[in-house]
Protein backbone atom coordinates (compact mmCIF):
# COMPACT_ATOMS: atom_id res chain seq x y z
CA UNK A 1 0.00 0.00 0.00
CA UNK A 2 1.71 3.47 -0.69
CA UNK A 3 2.11 5.76 1.99
CA UNK A 4 2.68 9.38 0.87
CA UNK A 5 4.86 11.32 3.34
CA UNK A 6 4.27 15.15 2.71
CA UNK A 7 7.10 17.16 4.45
CA UNK A 8 6.05 19.98 6.04
CA UNK A 9 7.64 22.61 8.22
CA UNK A 10 11.35 21.88 7.88
CA UNK A 11 13.22 24.01 10.98
CA UNK A 12 16.74 23.41 12.42
CA UNK A 13 17.11 23.75 15.85
CA UNK A 14 20.76 23.40 16.06
CA UNK A 15 23.59 22.15 14.24
CA UNK A 16 22.62 18.62 13.47
CA UNK A 17 19.34 18.36 14.55
CA UNK A 18 16.04 19.24 12.37
CA UNK A 19 12.54 18.89 13.18
CA UNK A 20 10.44 17.97 10.34
CA UNK A 21 6.59 17.51 10.36
CA UNK A 22 5.71 14.43 8.41
CA UNK A 23 1.40 13.49 7.48
CA UNK A 24 1.28 9.94 6.89
CA UNK A 25 -2.19 8.23 6.02
CA UNK A 26 -2.78 4.49 6.41
CA UNK A 27 -5.72 2.64 6.17
CA UNK A 28 -8.82 3.63 8.39
CA UNK A 29 -6.78 6.38 10.75
CA UNK A 30 -6.70 9.16 8.11
CA UNK A 31 -4.17 11.76 7.85
CA UNK A 32 -2.14 11.38 10.65
CA UNK A 33 0.76 14.20 11.39
CA UNK A 34 4.15 13.16 13.48
CA UNK A 35 6.51 15.89 14.25
CA UNK A 36 9.95 13.87 14.29
CA UNK A 37 13.03 15.63 15.73
CA UNK A 38 15.87 14.11 13.41
CA UNK A 39 19.44 13.79 14.44
CA UNK A 40 20.74 12.85 11.43
CA UNK A 41 23.89 10.72 11.51
CA UNK A 42 24.27 7.48 9.93
CA UNK A 43 22.86 4.53 11.36
CA UNK A 44 19.05 4.50 12.70
CA UNK A 45 17.60 4.49 15.81
CA UNK A 46 13.79 5.29 16.81
CA UNK A 47 13.57 6.69 20.12
CA UNK A 48 10.10 6.77 21.26
CA UNK A 49 9.30 8.65 24.64
CA UNK A 50 6.25 7.84 27.57
CA UNK A 51 3.80 9.67 28.85
CA UNK A 52 6.27 12.65 30.34
CA UNK A 53 6.73 13.51 26.53
CA UNK A 54 9.82 14.03 24.43
CA UNK A 55 10.79 16.37 26.97
CA UNK A 56 12.22 12.80 28.95
CA UNK A 57 14.25 11.59 25.74
CA UNK A 58 16.17 14.83 24.31
CA UNK A 59 19.49 14.52 26.39
CA UNK A 60 19.27 10.91 25.60
CA UNK A 61 18.95 11.53 21.89
CA UNK A 62 21.72 13.88 21.93
CA UNK A 63 23.89 11.50 23.86
CA UNK A 64 23.00 8.60 21.50
CA UNK A 65 23.90 10.60 18.65
CA UNK A 66 27.02 11.76 19.65
CA UNK A 67 28.95 8.87 21.08
CA UNK A 68 27.33 6.13 18.08
CA UNK A 69 27.38 8.71 15.56
CA UNK A 70 24.20 7.31 14.43
CA UNK A 71 20.77 8.82 13.09
CA UNK A 72 18.49 9.50 15.86
CA UNK A 73 14.72 9.86 15.23
CA UNK A 74 12.73 11.47 18.38
CA UNK A 75 8.63 11.42 17.40
CA UNK A 76 6.05 13.37 19.36
CA UNK A 77 3.25 11.11 19.32
CA UNK A 78 0.29 12.51 17.64
CA UNK A 79 -1.52 13.76 21.04
CA UNK A 80 0.83 14.95 23.22
CA UNK A 81 2.84 18.00 23.12
CA UNK A 82 -0.65 19.72 22.03
CA UNK A 83 -0.14 18.44 18.61
CA UNK A 84 -3.18 17.54 16.69
CA UNK A 85 -4.11 13.19 16.64
CA UNK A 86 -6.64 11.55 14.21
CA UNK A 87 -10.06 10.55 15.85
CA UNK A 88 -9.31 7.05 14.54
CA UNK A 89 -6.08 6.61 15.73
CA UNK A 90 -7.11 4.98 19.35
CA UNK A 91 -4.88 2.15 19.61
CA UNK A 92 -1.03 1.45 20.22
CA UNK A 93 -1.12 -1.23 17.35
CA UNK A 94 -2.55 1.27 15.23
CA UNK A 95 0.11 3.97 16.02
CA UNK A 96 2.91 1.62 15.16
CA UNK A 97 1.52 0.73 12.24
CA UNK A 98 2.02 4.54 11.66
CA UNK A 99 5.63 4.69 12.68
CA UNK A 100 6.59 1.15 10.18
CA UNK A 101 5.50 3.16 7.38
CA UNK A 102 7.14 6.05 8.47
CA UNK A 103 10.55 3.88 8.37
CA UNK A 104 9.56 2.37 5.06
CA UNK A 105 8.53 5.91 3.61
CA UNK A 106 12.11 7.43 4.91
CA UNK A 107 13.75 4.29 3.16
CA UNK A 108 15.24 3.44 6.78
CA UNK A 109 16.84 0.10 6.93
CA UNK A 110 18.86 -1.67 9.90
CA UNK A 111 16.86 0.34 12.45
CA UNK A 112 16.53 0.12 16.39
CA UNK A 113 13.86 0.86 18.21
CA UNK A 114 14.48 2.07 21.77
CA UNK A 115 10.65 2.94 24.18
CA UNK A 116 10.67 4.24 27.77
CA UNK A 117 7.41 3.34 29.42
CA UNK A 118 4.41 3.85 27.03
CA UNK A 119 7.09 3.81 24.19
CA UNK A 120 8.40 0.51 25.13
CA UNK A 121 5.68 -0.84 24.46
CA UNK A 122 5.05 0.86 21.13
CA UNK A 123 8.79 -0.75 20.59
CA UNK A 124 7.44 -3.86 21.04
CA UNK A 125 4.70 -3.64 19.12
CA UNK A 126 6.44 -2.05 16.21
CA UNK A 127 8.79 -5.03 16.20
CA UNK A 128 5.48 -7.24 16.01
CA UNK A 129 5.08 -5.37 12.80
CA UNK A 130 7.89 -7.89 11.54
CA UNK A 131 8.99 -4.96 9.64
CA UNK A 132 12.31 -6.24 7.61
CA UNK A 133 13.61 -2.58 8.25
CA UNK A 134 13.41 -3.04 12.02
CA UNK A 135 17.15 -5.40 13.38
CA UNK A 136 16.21 -4.80 17.07
CA UNK A 137 14.24 -3.51 20.10
CA UNK A 138 15.02 -1.56 23.09
CA UNK A 139 12.68 -1.58 25.91
CA UNK A 140 13.58 0.72 28.71
CA UNK A 141 10.94 0.52 32.15
CA UNK A 142 8.21 -0.35 29.73
CA UNK A 143 4.48 -0.78 30.25
CA UNK A 144 1.45 -2.55 28.82
CA UNK A 145 1.62 -6.54 30.02
CA UNK A 146 0.26 -7.99 32.53
CA UNK A 147 2.29 -9.47 35.65
CA UNK A 148 0.23 -10.88 38.49
CA UNK A 149 1.37 -9.38 41.97
CA UNK A 150 3.04 -6.68 39.99
CA UNK A 151 0.46 -4.35 38.71
CA UNK A 152 1.63 -1.02 37.35
CA UNK A 153 1.13 1.93 39.57
CA UNK A 154 -2.49 4.12 38.42
CA UNK A 155 -1.10 7.30 37.54
CA UNK A 156 -4.54 8.36 35.70
CA UNK A 157 -5.50 10.34 38.48
CA UNK A 158 -1.94 11.39 39.90
CA UNK A 159 -0.41 15.43 39.01
CA UNK A 160 2.86 15.21 37.45
CA UNK A 161 4.59 16.15 40.28
CA UNK A 162 3.14 12.84 42.15
CA UNK A 163 4.01 10.95 38.74
CA UNK A 164 7.52 11.98 39.01
CA UNK A 165 8.03 10.95 42.97
CA UNK A 166 7.78 7.70 41.65
CA UNK A 167 9.96 7.80 38.59
CA UNK A 168 13.25 8.39 40.70
CA UNK A 169 15.45 6.84 42.86
CA UNK A 170 17.46 10.11 43.84
CA UNK A 171 14.54 12.91 44.14
CA UNK A 172 17.20 15.70 43.51
CA UNK A 173 17.57 14.66 39.77
CA UNK A 174 13.91 14.82 39.25
CA UNK A 175 13.34 17.42 36.59
CA UNK A 176 11.58 21.00 37.85
CA UNK A 177 7.92 20.97 36.96
CA UNK A 178 6.84 22.50 33.44
CA UNK A 179 4.63 24.79 34.79
CA UNK A 180 1.63 24.13 32.94
CA UNK A 181 -0.74 23.29 36.07
CA UNK A 182 -0.32 20.54 38.76
CA UNK A 183 -3.65 20.10 39.59
CA UNK A 184 -4.63 17.04 37.90
CA UNK A 185 -3.24 14.68 34.98
CA UNK A 186 -1.70 16.22 32.17
CA UNK A 187 -2.72 16.91 28.97
CA UNK A 188 0.09 14.11 28.08
CA UNK A 189 -1.59 11.79 30.46
CA UNK A 190 -4.68 11.94 29.07
CA UNK A 191 -3.31 11.42 25.07
CA UNK A 192 -1.57 8.40 26.83
CA UNK A 193 -4.96 7.04 28.21
CA UNK A 194 -6.35 7.71 24.42
CA UNK A 195 -3.81 4.84 23.22
CA UNK A 196 -3.72 2.75 25.74
CA UNK A 197 -6.96 2.59 27.28
CA UNK A 198 -7.72 3.28 31.10
CA UNK A 199 -6.07 0.19 31.90
CA UNK A 200 -2.75 0.78 30.27
CA UNK A 201 -2.19 -2.76 29.39
CA UNK A 202 -2.79 -5.17 26.60
CA UNK A 203 -4.29 -8.92 28.20
CA UNK A 204 -3.11 -10.30 24.50
CA UNK A 205 0.60 -8.86 24.74
CA UNK A 206 2.80 -11.15 26.94
CA UNK A 207 1.64 -14.16 24.54
CA UNK A 208 2.28 -12.10 21.34
CA UNK A 209 5.94 -11.14 22.33
CA UNK A 210 6.48 -14.91 22.18
CA UNK A 211 6.51 -13.85 18.25
CA UNK A 212 8.64 -12.12 18.45
CA UNK A 213 11.72 -12.97 16.22
CA UNK A 214 14.70 -10.19 16.07
CA UNK A 215 17.17 -9.40 19.32
CA UNK A 216 15.12 -7.64 22.05
CA UNK A 217 16.93 -5.56 25.36
CA UNK A 218 15.44 -5.31 28.17
CA UNK A 219 16.67 -2.63 30.81
CA UNK A 220 14.79 -1.76 34.06
CA UNK A 221 15.34 0.69 36.68
CA UNK A 222 15.92 -0.87 40.03
CA UNK A 223 14.06 2.07 41.90
CA UNK A 224 11.25 2.29 39.53
CA UNK A 225 7.95 2.98 41.41
CA UNK A 226 5.48 2.77 38.31
CA UNK A 227 6.57 -0.64 37.21
CA UNK A 228 8.94 -2.81 39.44
CA UNK A 229 11.50 -5.10 38.34
CA UNK A 230 10.03 -8.04 38.91
CA UNK A 231 7.42 -6.75 35.87
CA UNK A 232 10.40 -6.12 33.95
CA UNK A 233 11.79 -9.91 34.05
CA UNK A 234 8.50 -11.01 33.21
CA UNK A 235 8.71 -8.63 30.25
CA UNK A 236 12.17 -10.31 29.17
CA UNK A 237 10.50 -13.75 29.89
CA UNK A 238 8.09 -13.21 27.68
CA UNK A 239 10.43 -12.12 24.32
CA UNK A 240 12.30 -15.53 23.27
CA UNK A 241 15.51 -13.50 22.09
CA UNK A 242 15.85 -11.62 24.88
CA UNK A 243 18.54 -10.01 27.36
CA UNK A 244 17.87 -8.53 30.64
CA UNK A 245 19.75 -5.92 32.78
CA UNK A 246 18.86 -4.11 36.12
CA UNK A 247 20.16 -0.12 36.25
CA UNK A 248 21.23 0.50 39.72
CA UNK A 249 20.22 3.82 41.21
CA UNK A 250 17.97 4.51 38.33
CA UNK A 251 13.84 4.62 38.47
CA UNK A 252 11.38 4.67 36.07
CA UNK A 253 13.00 7.00 33.59
CA UNK A 254 17.06 6.04 33.12
CA UNK A 255 17.48 7.78 30.04
CA UNK A 256 17.04 11.24 32.32
CA UNK A 257 17.95 9.78 35.94
CA UNK A 258 21.13 7.55 34.65
CA UNK A 259 21.66 8.53 31.10
CA UNK A 260 25.43 7.32 30.81
CA UNK A 261 24.55 3.87 32.46
CA UNK A 262 22.31 3.07 30.09
CA UNK A 263 23.95 4.10 27.43
CA UNK A 264 26.73 1.71 28.61
CA UNK A 265 24.31 -1.18 29.37
CA UNK A 266 23.14 -0.31 26.13
CA UNK A 267 25.54 -0.50 24.01
CA UNK A 268 27.10 -3.94 25.68
CA UNK A 269 24.55 -6.38 24.65
CA UNK A 270 24.62 -6.29 20.51
CA UNK A 271 26.07 -4.44 17.99
CA UNK A 272 24.44 -0.79 18.40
Amino acid sequence: MSTPIMAGSLRPTHTHTHTHTHTLQVGSAGAVEITVQDRDRTRPFLLLHGGGGTVTMTGFADLLAERTHSRVLLPTHPGFGGTPKAEALTGVIELARIYVAMIEQLDLTDVTVVGNSFGGWLAAEIALQQSPRVSGVVIIDGIGIDVDGHPMLDVRGLSPTEIRSFSFHDPSKMPASPGTGDAGPSPDVRALVGYTGPVMSDPTLAERLGGLDIPAHVLWGESDGIVDPEYGRAYAAAIPLSTFTLLPRSGHLPQVETPEELLGALLDVGSY
